[in-house]
């Protein structure tokens, strides 16, 4: 180039791009060496030698000659060790003098457990990629509720063993990032998704008010295909014609300068035309999504619409709820906030559809005071026993509330587990460390932490061991999920046919911990004696017979609990929240038996996760299981202690204990 990279002079016609898209990569420039006479002769040596005489490897190449192959750069490095520059310390310096540091290298039996744990790595995404889709053809073109449910539930079992792996650093952070992306990159390359086939209006499966935690569940669902864009669109064919192309769905989260607060109308911006690092703003055109929205303004089709909204629990991240049909009813073009020209669209919510975003919006309200919550009986009927206050409402008739009990956040034990080998306290003097292989906490867990970084269960164990009392880590380490209490804001609700509820005023993140089953651990004899008295409900039984179910990956460990000895807790006198929950053959809430010792004491304790991803305002609930023969029913009418069930589900065994 003429004049250099320093000089000012530009190109005669700025306006043409020919000379820019001429330019040849780097790469393939062919590199100019000095003539012998102007400096010394070029060597060109491989970073692992063989070296001539009087050139020597240098740092971080000194180790022993190994021959590298030639890299395929078509090549799909999941498995890659490459190691980014920064993280390669530079070649210490020899001690000399006062103040010197000295540096211990790295010995054989280091680096050896580093290529272990590589290799340990390496080993282990190729067995998550090694299952099996199960999904036919058909299925992945159409799909319905069960199996949108099912990919959702296989995409997040596959994410949380990501970000479990990820935390450990089992992994190069190279490699996993986004464990979200990650995991919908292999879902997607098995087939394991539904809906492919673009399609207006209602997506079979997908329910209004359905809640997902990451664009790409969108996409697997076929719900809304981009996994950034906005705006989804597909053009109409007519005969062998392709035609115009007309909006299927739409994201709104705040991107642009939407007006998203009536809940039965959004003013929905174009898009295009942003500023970013490279470029200022710009008018939009009336191209690509922009045109579809034009279109199907003029035609009149359905547009789904999928709102973005800030999630309480984890500050950065967002939750999209499906809201519903809409119809454009209005497109202008205006000045935006950046004095750009940008166009608007004014959507209209169909009527008769269920409510969705405006029980978000009254719920919003409800938290600020105003107005208060219809049908408020007690703001918290835990009366401080919580960090998180518990409501009491009633819309239904005029009962004034259930019957008297003493609320109580924990179980109580009249003795403990005696542990048939002692346990120790962990050592870790701050928090405890994910792939911290001296934590015996840890160890306890089989090597694996059992929640992720922000608290959600990563799989369900035989037995989840967390830190007790003696533990000398911090109060808010990562491994005393249960014992912080209430998260969510949950609220016990009159029902119209089952007596009294539970459900939460926010959105619950499948794995999240909800509650733990609170209450009086009896003997058999007890517990007999208040079935008699049909207080059956208030009862929970470890012994019994509970249907299965898949939580994990596919390639984890069994599900299946091991619990020293059954547990018998009663919540009719004393107990917390979970007595109001009711029992459902196909629940949305789970329980997993975690202990923690005290002195060599153990105690269970039954902790309460979602199962899946639980909108607002949705009736939380679990199987009740069924009574094993030891379990006498006699004295409990009708037909031996069965109740009739009234869980609505389509798998409804029809009976309940």
């Amino acid at each position: 180039m003429e004049g250099g990279l320093g000089g000012n002079t530009g190109p005669t016609n700025p306006s043409d791009k020919s000379k820019v898209l001429d330019v040849k990569p780097l790469r393939t420039l062919v590199p100019l060496f000095p003539e012998p006479p102007e400096g010394p002769p070029f060597v060109c040596v491989p970073p692992n030698g063989p070296f001539l005489s009087g050139f020597s490897p240098f740092f971080p190449f000194s180790g022993q000659h190994v021959s590298q192959p030639t890299p395929d750069l078509n090549q799909n490095y999941l498995n890659s060790t490459a190691v980014p520059l920064r993280s390669v310390r530079a070649e210490p310096a020899p001690a000399s003098g006062n103040g010197s540091h000295k540096h211990k290298s790295a010995g054989p039996s280091s680096v050896k457990k580093k290529a272990k744990r590589r290799k340990d790595s390496e080993s282990v995404l190729t067995s998550l990629m090694n299952f099996n889709p199960g999904i036919s053809l058909s299925e992945r073109d159409d799909g319905n509720r069960q199996l949108v449910e099912s990919v959702l539930l296989r995409f997040d079992a596959l994410r949380r063993k990501l970000s479990q792996m990820e935390d450990a650093k089992e992994l190069h952070s190279s490699i996993i990032k986004r464990s979200d992306l990650k995991a919908a990159n292999m879902m997607l390359t098995k087939g394991v998704r539904t809906n492919m086939k673009k399609r207006i209006g209602v997506v079979p499966g997908v329910e209004i008010g359905d809640i997902f935690f990451f664009r790409m569940e969108l996409s697997l669902v076929g719900l809304h295909f981009p996994s950034m864009a906005g705006i989804d669109y597909m053009a109409i064919k007519s005969g062998d014609l392709e035609g115009e192309r007309v909006a299927l769905s739409i994201v709104s989260s705040g991107g642009y300068d939407d007006d998203a607060e009536d809940p039965d109308v959004l003013v929905y911006s174009g898009q295009g035309g942003s500023a970013s690092r490279d470029k200022e703003a710009s008018d939009q055109q009336l191209v690509r999504g922009n045109l579809a929205l034009e279109r199907s303004f003029h035609r009149g089709n359905e547009v789904r619409v999928i709102r973005g909204l800030k999630d309480n629990v984890h500050q950065m991240s967002k939750v999209y709820v499906y809201d519903g049909l809409y119809k454009i009813q209005e497109s202008w073009m205006e000045k935006g906030k950046s004095g750009c020209n940008m166009f608007k669209y004014k959507l209209g919510r169909i009527p008769g559809q269920p409510a969705a975003f405006a029980t978000w919006k009254s719920i919003q309200k409800w938290k600020e005071g105003l107005p208060s919550r219809a049908g408020l009986i007690i703001p918290d009927l835990t009366s401080g026993a919580e960090s998180t206050p518990v409501s009491l409402v009633n819309e239904v008739d005029d009962e004034k509330g259930p019957a008297y009990f003493t609320y109580s956040p924990t179980i109580k034990y009249s003795k403990p587990f005696k542990l048939v080998q002692p346990s120790y306290a962990c050592s870790c003097h701050d928090a405890c460390q994910p792939g911290n292989s001296n934590c015996s906490c840890i160890q306890k867990n089989g090597g694996d932490f059992p929640y992720t970084t922000n608290g959600v269960l990563a799989c369900r164990k035989p037995m989840i061991y967390e830190c007790g009392p003696t533990c000398p880590c911090i109060r808010n380490c990562k491994n005393r999920v249960i014992q912080t209490g209430l998260k969510a804001h949950l609220e016990v609700f009159k029902t119209r046919d089952r007596g009294w509820g539970l459900r939460s005023w926010d959105p619950i993140r499948a794995g999240t911990f909800i509650c733990e089953y609170a209450g009086e651990v009896i003997d058999e004899t007890k517990a007999r004696q208040e079935s008699g008295d049909g207080e059956s409900e208030y009862i929970f039984h470890t012994n019994r017979l509970y249907e299965s179910f898949k939580w994990n990956f596919e390639a984890e460990s069994s599900e299946d609990f091991d619990i020293p000895s059954p547990v018998i807790i009663s919540s009719k006198n004393s107990g917390n929240v979970a007595r109001f929950m009711n029992h459902s053959c196909t629940p949305n809430v789970f329980w997993q038996p975690v202990m923690y010792e005290h002195y060599n004491e153990a105690f269970l304790h039954i902790a309460f996760f979602a199962k899946k991803h639980i909108p607002p305002m949705t009736e939380l609930t679990f199987d009740y299981g069924i009574p094993q023969s030891g379990e006498t029913q006699a004295d409990n009418p009708p037909a031996n202690g069965r109740k009739k069930c009234l869980c609505g589900s389509p798998k409804c065994r029809g009976y309940f204990y």
